[in-house]
Order: structure tokens, then sequence, then C-alpha cells
């Protein structure tokens, strides 16, 4: 570390990894750990993992980080984690269940019931929480009809961050970003809706209490030991991951959006109450009682071009078929990608179309190929933006993730948005909001913004993107043709479907 001698440590649980970063206090320095562990699929469509596993990569990624500290004072611990996970825990609050992580989609059949009865709009509009399959209460209700032994040992329902919470200090908890994305907890009233609890078959007795984002409890004398911390060192609970990306990027103003594309992409931005649309799936979460991130997701993203890596040749890798559709003229000489490789099941419509090229002739080649990808997943997020500014103004947008390190995404990016845009200037984007959220739960600061720019002055400016006038023009004409295009693919999904179905039966005759 530099030579400032106070730090604040931001941990982020994701899916995959945690993350553990030391942020100097004057924005001078900061010390990365992370430590991976796997996702099991134990079954086709289920997606967990084992908590314990995944706690003891945690405390790995911690004390790594604080021994990288070179003995530097750390003021806080502020934690983040992904959401829509659930546990269950006997009485001793052992896990009595895996970890059902966002990807599982064990509950896709309730959660499509609840869409096919008409619940789910006045489900979403109360919780926040679009339908899904990866929302807790859809995992609930799966128990509920196929575990119902495992239901009744069940002592507490809880999620990813809370058992985090829980071995870390000893007390188990949720907060208000966590609480609001289970699908089960009233967004508008602050509290657990007992009719939605009725629904999923558990007592609000069984759930968490919710505390504010920026609850500051104690690190336990037997978690310090193991990551090197002094007994009662602060523990900010914290956010989701979703909500401190926007809070990392600066993108805190109601008329900002802050856009992340990794293997997924999501649009969001920051409001000062919730604010909910059962029309659209848009999620709905906190970030602290009084600012609200609000946004949609695509399930398709930077993965759609790795998948072109694998399968477009021996020279696929990404970064030289990136460079091969850049070459490539934009709108990709009339071929157009729907680039829905992942069938997951998108909310309100239930399937997703499926992924197509449209246009396909002998003269493109595999540059064409995946500039069209490109294309095709800008264009979706541009949907996202389109469809979020009907409800809040969005001015300009600041971009994170990884794939924005390629000018050729920058660039197509900023020109379907058509606005001032920005590649937000940090890396950790997640843990920086975490640990701006702690700095500001601990008094080091009385404004979000500003907590983040003291840990990294940067971020706040960013690097502008130019919009291309030629590039704007040239995809406004596809962004309007969009929708015509999306509802030929669905009707070629349907179809297809049918020809499957017809063949299965066919095959099945003596």
């Amino acid at each position: 570390m530099g030579p400032e001698r106070r730090v604040i440590v931001g941990v982020d649980v994701g899916t995959t990894a945690v993350r553990a970063v030391a942020f100097a206090l004057d924005g001078t320095a900061r010390h990365v750990a992370t430590r991976e562990y796997p996702l099991l699929e134990p079954m086709p469509g289920w997606q967990v993992q084992e908590p314990d596993v995944l706690m003891a990569a945690t405390l790995a990624a911690m004390s790594a980080c604080v021994a990288g500290t070179a003995g530097a004072e750390v003021v806080a611990v502020a934690l983040s984690s992904a959401r829509y996970g659930l546990i269950g825990l006997d009485a001793a609050m052992t896990p009595v269940t895996p970890l059902l992580t966002r990807r599982d989609r064990r509950s896709s059949e309730a959660a499509r019931e609840l869409r096919l009865s008409g619940q789910s709009r006045e489900l979403h509009r109360l919780t926040g929480t679009p339908v899904h399959p990866m929302n807790p209460l859809c995992k609930l209700l799966w128990f509920a009809r196929h575990e119902p032994r495992l239901c009744t040992a069940t002592r507490w329902w809880i999620g990813l961050k809370d058992y985090v919470v829980h071995r870390l200090t000893g007390v188990l908890v949720t907060e208000l970003s966590s609480a609001s994305g289970t699908g089960m907890f009233d967004v508008h009233r602050r509290l657990w809706s007992s009719a939605v609890l009725d629904l999923a078959g558990v007592s609000e007795s069984q759930l968490p209490p919710v505390l504010p984002t920026t609850a500051v409890l104690r690190l336990s004398a037997m978690a310090g030991r193991v990551v090197g911390l002094p007994s009662g060192t602060p523990v900010v609970v914290g956010a989701g991951d979703g909500p401190l990306r926007s809070l990392g990027a600066a993108a805190t103003d109601p008329t900002v959006g802050g856009l992340t594309l990794g293997a997924t992409g999501a649009l969001r931005t920051v409001v000062e109450a919730p604010l909910t649309d059962p029309a659209e799936p848009f999620s709905c979460a906190a970030l602290t009682d009084d600012a609200w991130v609000v946004g949609g997701a695509v399930s398709n993203g930077g993965n759609v071009v790795r998948w072109a890596g694998r399968v477009l040749g021996d020279d696929g890798a990404a970064p030289a078929l990136l460079d091969l559709a850049e070459r490539i003229a934009p709108g990709s000489d009339g071929l157009v990608m729907l680039p829905y490789l992942r069938a997951d099941e998108v909310p309100p419509q239930g399937c997703g179309p499926p992924g197509a090229f449209l246009g396909l002739r002998s003269e493109h080649s595999r540059g064409h190929l995946v500039r069209a990808a490109v294309e095709g997943v800008c264009l979706q997020l541009g949907g996202v933006r389109d469809r979020l500014a009907e409800l809040t103004p969005i001015g300009s947008v600041r971009l994170t993730g990884g794939a924005f390190r390629s000018p050729l995404w920058r660039a197509v990016m900023a020109a379907v948005l058509d606005c001032p845009v920005r590649v937000a200037g940090a890396a950790d984007h997640v843990t920086l909001g975490a640990a701006a959220l702690g700095l500001f739960a601990i008094g080091h600061t009385s404004d979000l913004k500003e907590a983040v720019t003291q840990l990294d002055p940067g971020v706040a400016s960013g690097e502008p993107v130019a919009v291309d006038p030629a590039l704007v023009a040239a995809y406004r004409g596809l962004r309007t043709s969009l929708p015509a295009l999306l509802t030929v693919a669905g009707r070629l999904g349907e179809i297809l479907d049918e020809a499957a179905t017809t063949g299965l039966s066919a095959r099945a005759r003596p």
C-alpha cells in the first residue's frame, strides 16, 4: 500500500468468485485478493454452491487482502453479494440446502404458472422484482411442491449475503437491498408482505429482520482471528451487487444511466423512491433508504462474442475476431443477429425468442458474423434504455465492464445510445461501491458520490466516447426494425418447437 495507512475493505461475494479490495482512504492505492469456487450443476438447470465452500473462500480472500495492506488500519469492512440466492438453515444455523444461485432454473414452472394466472403483475408492482425463476419466491414455491419435508425442517430462509454476515458477525439479519430482491418484500411499505409470504408458504418469523444497507455490525472474535482483524471491526451490511455497481461507477444521478457489460448486460439508473412498472421486466432494488436502483438486464452480452470465438475456427479468439469485425461496415452489410443464445425465460413473455442470424448471404465473412453479434447485443441494451427512459429521463450513460475495453464495443454502444457516453474510469466497480457505501455508513462522508471519488478520484470523470453521426444513422434504422424482427424470431421459435414436438410424437409411435 501507499503512504495512506487507513483503508476500507470492500468484499463482493459473486457467483463464481469472491473479491476483496482494500481502498486507501485518500484514493492513492488499493490491494486486491480473489478466490474462486465452483458453480455446481447436480441436475440439468440446477445451479448451486456449497455455503461452507463459499464462506471459506470469502474468509481466505479477506485474509489475503488484509495481509496485503501491510498493517494498515482497516476502518471497516463493507459487503456486497450477488442477489436472488436462497439458503435454508436449521435451528442450529446449519445449511439444510445448498445455495440456490440466481442462475438456478428449477423454479421455471412456478414462475410460468404465476404469469399465466395473472398474479405476476401485482407481485411485480408490490415487490419491484419480476416474477422469474431466479427470484427466491419462485424457489420457495418449488421447495413447497417438491421438498415438503425439508421445508418442515427449515428454521430460516436466507440469502447469500445474510449467510456471510452471520458468519462474520454472529448476527442473522438481511438488509433492504437484498430483501427487495426476494419477491416477497413490499418495497413501498418497506416490510415483508404477509400476502406474498402466505403464497410462498413461509412465515415472517422464518425470515431475517431487515436493516438499512448502512447498518453497522461488529466483526466477531472468531472471524477476526481468521482474517487478521481486531474483534469489533465495523462490518457494514451493504447492498446487492447491481446497485453497488451503479454507485461504483458514480452513476448516482437520476438522469445518468449505468450500463455494465460482461457475459450479461444491464442498464440501471438511480431514483429517490421505489419505481415499479409491471409492464416491463425492470427490477427495483434499494441502494439506501432514499436511493433506489431501477433497470433491466439482458442475458446475452459479451458471451456472444466468446461463443463466436469457440465456433469460428482456429483463429477465432475474441480479440482477433473483434479486430476482423472492426473492418466491417456498420450494419454488417445487411446481416442482423438476434443474440439470444441463452434460452432464459424473460418476463413477462415467458421464453425469449431463439437466437438467429437474419439476412445471411454467401458474401458474409466471420467479421460480418461477429460485428452483427456486437451490434445485436448493443441494440438489445439500447432497447432497455429506450423503455427505461419512459419511466425516468436518462440524458447520459456511464459504461462499465470488461467488454468496453474494446474500441468496437464502445463505438457501437455509444452510437446506439446516441447520447453523451463515458467509460467509468475505475476497475472493481462493485467493491468500490461497497467501500463507498461503507465510508458513508461509518460517517466518514455525508455524500455517496463524494465517498466514491474519495476512494477513486478518477471515477467521476471517466473517458468520453465519441458518438459517430454516421454510426448513429446506420443504427437508427435497425432500432426501428428490431421489434418486427423479434416478432418474426418469436414465431420462428414457436414453429421450431411445434416441429420438434411433432417429430418426437412420430418417433414415439409403434
